[in-house]
């Protein structure tokens, strides 16, 4: 039995490729049951997002192993051999286990350490289990890698730093605010940065949304998702002073939020603070907004280098992080090693058990017969000793003869000698 990953990830294949090769929710079941057909595969689980679609397999070694495996996935997919060989990639065993782990850790994600990884693997797992066999060193490798990447999460900061300009924006938030609970955050505009720090600011539980846009279809899409109410790009005027916190991204070439703008907003608001984190390039808030009291501007460059900072603390996690999936694959890798022994032990101990009753059977019959005790149970400890020393005594003999020091000394070992 080996274990097996294969893949393409963006790393390797352009985003031409990698959407030809990805695997539907609606065809995964199909595309499972297809590749559990062939005779070597004896369980499997795939993996497909939009950076990355990888098979884990449990196999049966043959010599054109790897090229029946590119054939199927080829076929699947009718795709051309050719264009898929170069860009694939493989791990084996001890490498596929290490693999899987830097994966569901982040370790090998676009951006690193992002979270969302670990859940995408989790979920490939769930629906590989849904009505298909699987071999049950995949299913451990698969367990011990979630546990792996939750070791990595809580032992290092490989999280903990944002890297992504939405994320930057809600980490300042949770620094200049003790908690969101509390707080009124306005979002200009309705772009994929925008939605990312509306997720953020959800999962914070923060107490109020209030999402600006200049078409309020797209804008209510998202309010509906994270519960926020929708205004008009012309009733921020209106609504500013409500806010504590304002994060904009729009494509608007002038400034949306000016400087009067804010200072009605602030006095409003009895001067309490407001946090600006203007995102957007042309930029959405005036300059000019920086110099009020009260009024605290981030640009997009601030936020540039506080994730220039924090990328470089997820690099320096990321150490600490490979030496945890070391040790770990290291460690599940001598537990597959000692499975394949479980066989030979269960005969063993078969065996031990069998000699133990045919003796004890005799025993009890020379008892019931009249028999001396003492010399009967005497009788049983010589037969049941030479019964059991008798192969590992040939074993050593025959060492001994061979002049195998080597095996000898595995003999000693196993016996308890040395």
């Amino acid at each position: 039995m080996t274990l097996l990953a294969l893949g393409i990830n963006h790393k390797t294949a352009p985003v031409a490729l990698r959407e030809r090769v990805t695997f539907s929710p609606d065809t995964l079941d199909q595309a499972l049951e297809s590749l559990q057909a062939l005779p070597m595969v004896q369980g499997g689980v795939v993996l497909s997002t939009c950076n990355r679609t990888e098979l884990y397999l449990s196999v049966e070694e043959q010599d054109n192993l790897h090229d029946q495996l590119v054939r199927w996935l080829c076929d699947y997919h009718n795709l051309d051999e050719e264009d898929v060989r170069n860009s694939l990639y493989w791990h084996h065993d001890n490498d596929a286990v290490s693999h899987l782990m830097r994966v569901a850790s982040g370790l090998d994600s676009l951006v690193l350490g992002e979270p969302q990884i670990l859940g995408q693997v989790k979920k490939a797992y769930a629906d590989s289990q849904r009505g298909h066999s699987g071999a049950s060193e995949l299913e451990r490798m698969f367990q011990k890698s979630f546990s792996v990447a939750k070791r990595v999460r809580t032992e290092t900061d490989i999280g903990a730093s944002a890297v992504s300009v939405a994320f930057a924006a809600c980490t300042l938030a949770r620094q200049i605010f003790e908690s969101l609970s509390t707080v009124t955050v306005l979002l200009v505009g309705a772009g994929e940065t925008i939605e990312l720090a509306a997720r953020h600011l959800r999962e914070h539980n923060v107490k109020r949304m209030i999402i600006a846009n200049r078409t309020r279809e797209r804008a209510q899409r998202l309010a509906d998702e994270v519960g926020a109410d929708v205004i008009g790009l012309g009733e921020i005027d209106e609504h500013l002073k409500d806010a504590d916190i304002i994060i904009s991204s729009t494509a608007s070439p002038l400034p949306i939020i000016g400087k009067g703008m804010v200072e009605r907003a602030l006095k409003a608001r009895r001067n309490q603070p407001m946090l600006m984190v203007d995102i957007a390039v042309p930029r959405d808030v005036e300059p000019e907004v920086g110099k009020l009291t009260s009024a605290y501007l981030y640009s997009v460059d601030d936020l540039q280098a506080i994730i220039s900072h924090n990328l470089a603390q997820r690099k320096a996690a990321a150490i600490q992080a490979e030496t945890i999936v070391a040790q770990e694959a290291s460690e599940f890798m001598a537990w597959v090693r000692a499975q394949s022994a479980t066989d030979t032990i269960r005969e063993y101990r078969s065996h031990a058990n069998l000699v133990q009753e045919e003796l004890t059977a005799k025993a009890l019959a020379a008892l019931q017969q009249g028999g001396d005790a003492q010399a009967i149970m005497q009788d049983l400890a010589r037969k049941l000793t030479n019964r059991l020393i008798h192969a590992p005594t040939k074993a050593l003999q025959q060492a001994a003869r061979d002049g195998d020091d080597e095996r000898l000394h595995i003999l000693r070992n196993s016996l308890g000698l040395d």
